[in-house]
């Protein structure tokens, strides 16, 4: 491809908005361009590197034996309303009506869509387990888009979904997919940790989220020093160091206490405990129910809100309550108490039951309660991991867990019979003549996220610095000094030589920019190689050659260029 025809523009300046490398450098290099907020062209030279990524995606995918299609963007609405998830995706909808009155919602995630494809035909056992997946645009109407291609309304994605007779044949599935991602990441130049996490508005029981470490990466998880447990911050396990443990229980009693203690470092001060000897309360109010929950952990625990919620079975429901929800309750922030409270559901850490003799719970402006046990003074009505895990505690096996984060690029999800227990009909025909519901898996690599975290690795002061196996171009072949007709024919010539034997090349033919102009828009694009045609190299007879990581070019002839450029892909 000539340059000088070809739709790439460059830019020297950039917006003060895009503080992440990669949002900065593929604006500046001229493979994206912002439409709205959250919604982004790929120009010519982006689209070829999207392009890439998707190959290799699809490479991994049909030797692994799923099969691409490609289902509508618009999902008829009532599909929606069949699992419920009009309500509870974690992300607006956006809705779409036709001339008919029809509603259709902008796909945001496919799984309606491809188990009303399946339950479309009568099979069998003998039919499954069988591997679907696609690439199309989604749509989700994020309340906040930021950092380029990282978090947008509008994004590529390859989505697959697999089905099976049980959850035996579901797992052979699962890990496959596991390997496939890492080995697909790893083609694209990315080394990415596998760790547990959080199902969310997808449904189902497990999941594994794949994450490319990163500063900026909005994902944070914890590892194990020993390696042997990696998970989310959503679910992350750990074990409790519950207060006064095996300590004999004394008697419950309501003390003074100075009205200045209000706080818990507060609290800490007068009493002179650490915070894990004090009750804490945090009040929460369900968006769709109206009901007020109370989570009580202890001072030194902070309440996971996605574990809460997936204990309550209420996925992104759970907001703060406010002084008006609190005053209902007859009480206000800083007093509420960990039982008593009437209308309120009271939801407990785990490690209540094994604390000790604890302080707090029932505070009023210059009172509070101290020897405070669970099960003798009070209860909740549920018991459960709701704390998050923070660096330093112990993973449940006693390894000391570390704090990661980073970008995430693909999820495999355990569906299991969510969505065909809730989509009447989505059955198959078992060997005893029985009708019996799908097992499904759910797979997906944001192709944009992608295309963002390889940036994020591969970068210098300079531009981009393209993996040769995503690269838009194998070489940028650039034609220096004055435009002679020999020298046009050289450069003319080694474009054709090249492009016949196999490599990819950008021709920069244009003849009004100087030396430096071109070199920096090749730095700034970041294909891995430069060739140089000038009047110096065709003077000696050979062509100019440097890798985009290198310093130093090199001189070579025609035949040494073709062999460095075409072995070292």
């Amino acid at each position: 491809m000539k340059q000088s025809n070809y739709f790439l523009k460059t830019s020297k300046t950039f917006s003060e908005e895009d503080k992440i490398v990669s949002a900065k450098l593929l604006k500046q290099a001229g493979f994206i361009q912002e439409s709205v907020a959250g919604r982004y062209y790929f120009l010519p030279i982006g689209h070829k590197v999207q392009q890439n990524i998707m190959r290799i995606i699809k490479e991994e995918m049909d030797a692994a034996g799923a099969q691409e299609m490609v289902s509508p963007t618009l999902h008829p609405l009532e599909l929606w309303k069949e699992t419920n998830r009009t309500n509870t995706t974690g992300f607006e909808l956006m809705k779409v009506k036709d001339r008919r009155g029809s509603e259709f919602a902008l796909g945001g995630t496919a799984e309606e869509m491809f188990v009303d494809l399946v339950r479309k035909y009568q099979l069998s056992y003998k039919d499954l387990p069988f591997q679907l997946y696609q690439f199309s645009n989604k749509f989700r109407d994020e309340l906040r888009a930021r950092g380029g291609l990282l978090r947008v309304r509008e994004f590529m994605m390859k989505d697959g979904y697999s089905f099976h007779r049980n959850e035996e044949d579901f797992r052979v599935v699962y890990e496959e997919m596991k390997q496939v991602y890492t080995r697909i990441f790893k083609r694209l130049g990315l080394n990415t940790i596998s760790v547990e996490a959080d199902n969310g508005y997808i449904g189902g029981e497990y999941s594994h989220e794949f994450i490319v470490e990163s500063e900026i990466g909005e994902s944070r998880y914890f590892v194990s020093e020993d390696g042997t447990y990696a998970a989310h911050e959503d679910v992350a396990k750990f074990k409790r160091v519950p207060a006064n443990a095996g300590e004999q229980e004394l008697p419950f009693e309501i003390i003074e206490q100075p009205e200045w203690v209000k706080t818990m470092d507060d609290n800490v001060k007068h009493y002179k405990e650490d915070k894990s000897h004090f009750l804490k309360n945090v009040v929460y109010k369900n968006s769709v129910t109206g009901e007020i929950i109370i989570a009580v952990v202890t001072g030194d625990l902070e309440v996971n809100k996605t574990k809460l919620e997936n204990v309550l079975r209420a996925v992104g429901q759970l907001i703060p309550a406010e002084d008006a929800d609190l005053a209902a309750l007859g009480t206000k922030h800083g007093y509420v108490h960990c039982w008593g409270h009437k209308g309120a559901r009271y939801v407990g850490d785990v490690v209540l039951k094994d604390a000790r003799n604890l302080i707090g719970g029932q505070k009023e402006d210059t009172t509070d309660s101290i020897h405070v046990n669970y099960g003798r003074d009070f209860t909740c009505e549920i018991l459960a991991d709701i704390a998050m895990a923070k660096p330093g505690d112990l993973s449940e096996r006693g390894s000391v867990l570390k704090e990661g984060r980073g970008i995430e690029v693909g999820n495999t999800f355990q569906l299991g019979f969510h969505y065909t227990n809730l989509m009447k009909g989505a059955v198959y025909r078992d060997e005893d003549g029985m009708e019996k519901p799908y097992y499904m898996g759910c797979y997906g690599i944001g192709v944009g996220r992608t295309m963002a975290a390889i940036v994020e690795k591969y970068n210098d002061e300079k531009g981009i610095l393209w993996p040769r196996s995503i690269a838009p171009f194998d070489a940028h072949l650039i034609l220096l000094g004055t435009m002679t007709e020999d020298l046009k024919n050289e450069a003319e010539g080694l474009y054709t030589t090249l492009t016949k034997s196999g490599v990819s090349v950008l021709f920069d033919d244009r003849s009004e920019l100087s030396a430096g102009e071109k070199f920096s828009d090749a730095d700034l694009i970041g294909i891995p190689w430069r060739v140089v045609v000038s009047a110096k190299t065709m003077k000696e007879g050979k062509f100019e050659v440097k890798a985009r990581n290198e310093k130093e070019a090199h001189l070579v002839n025609e035949e040494e260029l073709l062999k460095k450029i075409k072995t070292q892909q």
